[in-house]
């Protein structure tokens, strides 16, 4: 079964709107077992509506709409779809009744604008929306075409979906689509892609899908079977495959972060952390303190940006900034060090680089950065050259060295 996704709205097209309705959208029809083949936005206007439904119907059963419910004259969606479908719109008096005391309780009357949302085709499925005043409707035609009419706001659309229109689609198709997500970190799509070439190459189901995000990047493991049951027990081949192939940069899976993943390490193993950063200014301190319950681990930040902080905070020798700079692998190590010694912790963390966009030279480019994990008594200083903005080569210095603590305490 196929299905295209309609957003309506001017506004989403003048960007002053972001979509997050169709990423919502698609991801749950997907787990129904239902082919998004597209999404369209479309602006408020009757012809050029019409045209899309026209053009969906054409390789989708189903169309989903969002937006255009309102009360005022350019909210069309409910008025073109029964257009479409050479429908009468008449008044739902259960959606009417409601209406009334809604404004009824907000101490005004139903004016005939507000009225147009109570007004349905008689044969449409009504969709009771408990958390606003516009009502959704489904549409039917003789030849098997449907068209879901949900309402813009995601906090009316996303109750509306869930509660009335997946108990409708699951009388509609036989089989789910259930996905289980892996997260990676320290390797680039196109070299994972190629680590598993062979097991892309030769999938059918499940299937599996790579992507990249902005610091790390994740694989997509899909199984359609009859049922959850089904499709997670075929999940789990591909699944092992891909860990005895990738296992060592596999860090979590589904919605999980590269922090929560270190953080809940670092509590459950009562490992005590503090941290020493310079280029990244408190940056992986406050990742680690998104994490409920690491006060118990994390005992102290410091952001020692000037040579005079490092001296005298962490102990970093004279001899050493003289000698090799701020920017070097002798201090990272000796900042990581002193960090850990002074805040009694069993893990102590570094980070000194050049962030920009000036202060570079040829021997220390802009982006060059060390990071040093201290864990009892062994230290480690890893030398990065990161591309970007200022602000990228700090993120991308807190994620590697979050990276390096996980795989550090892990391998212990």
């Amino acid at each position: 079964m196929n299905a295209e996704i309609i957003s309506v709205g001017t506004e989403l097209l003048l960007g002053d709107i972001v979509n997050t309705n169709a990423q919502y959208l698609s991801k749950e029809l997907a787990s129904l077992g239902i082919n998004v083949y597209r999404q369209t936005v479309v602006g408020d206007n009757e012809e050029r509506i019409l045209e899309s439904f026209e053009r969906a119907f054409e390789n989708s059963d189903i169309i989903v709409t969002t937006g255009g419910l309102g009360p005022t004259p350019d909210d069309l969606t409910k008025e073109v779809a029964a257009k479409y479908f050479k429908q009468e719109l008449v008044l739902h008096e259960e959606s009417y009744k409601k209406l009334e005391s809604y404004f009824k309780n907000n101490g005004r009357g139903v004016t005939e604008s507000n009225k147009k949302q109570a007004y349905f085709p008689k044969e449409a499925i009504i969709l009771e929306n408990n958390h606003g005043t516009a009502p959704g409707a489904i549409l039917e035609s003789e030849n098997g075409k449907k068209i879901i009419i949900l309402p813009g706001p995601p906090k009316e659309m996303k109750p509306m979906f869930d509660e009335r229109v997946v108990p409708y689609l699951k009388k509609l198709t036989d089989n789910v689509l259930v996905s289980k997500t892996l997260r990676l970190f320290g390797i680039g799509e196109s070299h994972m892609a190629e680590e598993i070439k062979d097991i892309i190459d030769t999938q059918t189901n499940p299937t599996i899908a790579p992507y990249a995000k902005d610091v790390d990047v994740t694989l997509r493991i899909t199984a359609k079977g009859k049922n959850e049951e089904e499709a997670r027990k075929l999940i789990i081949p591909m699944e092992k495959k891909v860990r005895e192939k990738l296992g060592e940069f596999i860090y979590g899976e589904g919605e999980t972060t590269l922090e929560e993943v270190v953080a809940k390490m670092l509590v459950d193993k009562k490992i005590t952390i503090s941290t020493a950063e310079s280029c990244t200014g408190g940056m992986i301190a406050s990742k680690l303190i998104n994490y409920g319950g690491i006060s118990e681990c994390f005992l102290e930040g410091a952001v020692t940006y000037s040579n005079d902080a490092k001296a005298n905070r962490l102990g970093v020798k004279k001899e050493t900034l003289d000698k090799y700079g701020a920017v070097s692998e002798e201090t990272a190590k000796e900042m990581a060090e002193g960090i850990a010694k002074t805040s009694g912790t069993d893990v102590g963390v570094s980070t000194t680089g050049i962030a920009g966009p000036t202060g570079g030279t040829k021997e220390k480019p802009v982006g060059l950065v060390y990071v040093g994990i201290s864990y009892k008594g062994n230290t480690i200083v890893k030398r990065f050259e990161f591309q970007g903005d200022r602000n990228k080569v700090r993120i991308r210095t807190t994620m590697n060295a979050l990276n390096i603590i996980r795989k550090t305490i892990s391998e212990e």
